[in-house]
């Protein structure tokens, strides 16, 4: 792994941060070294290091096979001249599997960086990914590796589009034509980068620039057209999350700015776009007049309202960034910028409110759909059929899995769930392939992945029996941030978020175990969604959302996990979907996972 030229001053404080009990390889990774790096750094700059216990050592490790010590502290021992005695020692005598460091030995780790482009033949598929703050949507040919069309959004009057999320509609032959659904941001979500822009002072955010579009957008075998700015036509705008449904008979989309979902319908050709059915959610705190962090922590009630368009109009008054509770999007982790009052809000009350309802995925049995939640860690469940919900799925370790949904009044329709208290906030969700299991991440406080059994016909009585867990998920980062599975359901991945400029990286899940089995680390900034192509063999980790950084996809193996090597990619990208051909395979695509 190469490094940045440190100063002694900041080795000095990256050493007392190894001191101070830091993880070994989340502090390596964080500033770009290797653990050797480190440990020349302890011994050349002489610093106070603790004194290693051998004593401890030789009666816990050598003869009570027992092993708590840290990575950090064979580190220090092997600064105090130790080295010899623990790798000699510490293995030779077969230390019980119960400490960090056997279990990352058990792990494979796999430092992508050192990869280069893949000269390998992916199959004839077309990867579509949107550019971020580059304001528009590309199509790659994985064939040929030829950018075979592409769309920008400013060609259309959008002042300032954030091409964000996107899904696609089955296609039997993409090379001559698919559709796909695009969600834009707008408004100031584009100073939260701290780019250096005057796009505010030159008038660019006003009413073109405010975002939330939801583009229709078809490509006809030669060109992208702009088939329908759904937000428009609808009055919906939402800029987050999209997912077609199972049958690909419309598709859903959230803000998690505006607390807002929607179930649409799929319009062809010139038709218009309808809304079937859309909701907002709201919290109320029992604490509310406590400070930010206790709103949501101590407890209090999920409101979830179904909202109506205008009689008048037939359309909603949700366009551009009306509705807002926040001004800027809940980026990576961001949970803990709203506890702190550091995301700046409509007003005190709306960042109260906050629910962070960014996405909607959806069962591939085709009836249900759940609404993520994040600042709840939890999952509301939709029937499709009567458009309702029917429970609450609460993710954090020592909630209760399922709590109650009750109808509280009709004019509109409304419903209540109650939270005994909230232990940490969430991201993304999923459902494997065949619908047995859905999973959701919990973050910060927790960091770890509950699995749900969903396998009941009934999602009243769909139980959490475990979690997915890595030792070096601890606070902020790393930690868990996308997922998808293998096409078939054996393997999950899942997007390991460093903070930038840091390298991020992903594992591989067995399904049958929930154990980690191998990691891949140092992919690229940011990693976020994955792609897997439906003829089992590959897997696509993109990165980076995080603009003005490097941006690519690194890809392996579905099977045998083995890595291939790099793609280049262009614009700051924050999704990838690989065009399906059948309706089947969208339980694969952005239907299901996030």
């Amino acid at each position: 792994m190469e490094h940045q030229p440190y100063t002694k001053e900041q080795i000095e404080l990256i050493l007392k941060e190894s001191q101070e009990g830091a993880d070994t390889y989340e502090l390596c990774s964080r500033y770009g070294i290797e653990e050797t790096t480190l440990f020349e750094w302890l011994a050349n700059y002489g610093y106070k290091k603790p004194k290693f216990d051998y004593k401890k050592f030789w009666n816990e490790v050598v003869e009570g096979g027992k092993a708590t010590f840290s990575r950090r502290e064979l580190l220090v021992a092997g600064a105090s001249g130790a080295a010899g005695f623990a790798a000699g020692h510490f293995f030779a005598f077969g230390a019980k599997a119960g400490t960090s460091s056997v279990k990352e030995k058990e792990i494979e780790v796999v430092n992508a960086s050192k990869f280069g482009q893949s000269t390998e033949e992916l199959g004839k598929y077309i990867y579509l990914t949107p550019q971020k703050l580059g304001g528009g949507t590309h199509a790659i040919d994985m064939a040929s590796g030829k950018d075979i069309a592409w769309i920008s959004y400013w060609n259309y009057g959008d002042s300032c589009p954030i091409s964000h999320h996107l899904a696609a509609y089955p296609s039997p032959d993409p090379y001559k034509g698919f559709e796909f659904v695009n969600s834009t941001q707008g408004g100031e979500n584009v100073l939260i980068y701290g780019l250096d822009t005057q796009i505010k002072e030159h008038g660019m955010l006003g009413k073109w620039g405010q975002g939330n579009h939801i583009y229709r957008v078809q490509f006809d075998g030669q060109s992208m057209n702009l088939m329908e700015d759904v937000a428009a036509s609808t009055g919906m705008g939402l800029g987050v999350h999209t997912t077609i449904y199972p049958d690909a008979s419309g598709f859903a989309g959230a803000d998690g700015q505006k607390d807002v979902c929607a179930f649409f319908n799929r319009a062809v050709g010139t038709e218009k776009t309808k809304v079937l059915a859309s909701f907002r959610a709201d919290w109320i705190g029992n604490e509310p007049k406590g400070n930010l962090e206790e709103n949501w922590s101590k407890g209090g009630t999920l409101r979830i309202t179904r909202i109506l368009p205008a009689k008048e109009t037939g359309k909603f008054d949700l366009e551009g960034t009306k509705g807002n509770k926040i001004n800027w999007e809940m980026v990576p982790m961001a949970e803990n910028l709203v506890y702190t009052g550091q995301l700046p809000g409509e007003s005190s009350e709306s960042v109260r409110s906050l629910t962070g309802l960014d996405a909607v995925i959806h069962h591939p049995g085709n009836r249900w759909s759940a609404l993520i939640i994040r600042m709840c860690s939890a999952a509301v469940v939709i029937d499709r059929k009567t458009m309702e919900p029917v429970t609450c799925l609460h993710n954090p370790e020592g909630s209760q899995d399922n709590l109650e949904v009750k109808k509280v009044h009709s004019n509109p329709d409304t419903w209540e769930i109650k939270f005994d208290d909230i232990k940490c906030v969430g991201h993304e969700a999923g459902f494997s392939p065949d619908g047995k299991i859905f999973t959701m991440m919990n973050n910060i406080k927790q960091n770890n992945m509950a699995v749900f059994d969903s396998s009941n016909a009934d999602p009243r009585k769909w139980k959490r029996f475990t979690f997915v867990k890595d030792s070096t998920w601890v606070g902020s980062y790393p930690s868990p941030f996308h997922l998808c599975f293998s096409v078939d359901g054996s393997k999950m991945f899942v997007s390991v978020l460093y903070p930038k400029p840091g390298l991020s990286g992903c594992c591989v899940v067995d399904t049958k175990t929930w154990k980690i089995i191998k990691k891949f680390k140092d992919i690229g900034p940011d990693c976020q969604t994955m792609a897997v192509t439906y003829d089992g063999k590959y897997v696509f980790q993109i990165f980076s959302g995080f603009q003005r950084l490097s941006a690519g996809a690194f890809i392996f193996t579905q099977d045998t996990l083995e890595p291939v090597g790099y793609l280049p990619n262009f614009g700051g990208h924050h999704d990838c979907v690989i065009i399906p051909t059948k309706a089947d395979q969208l339980k694969n695509s952005r239907c299901t996972t996030l």
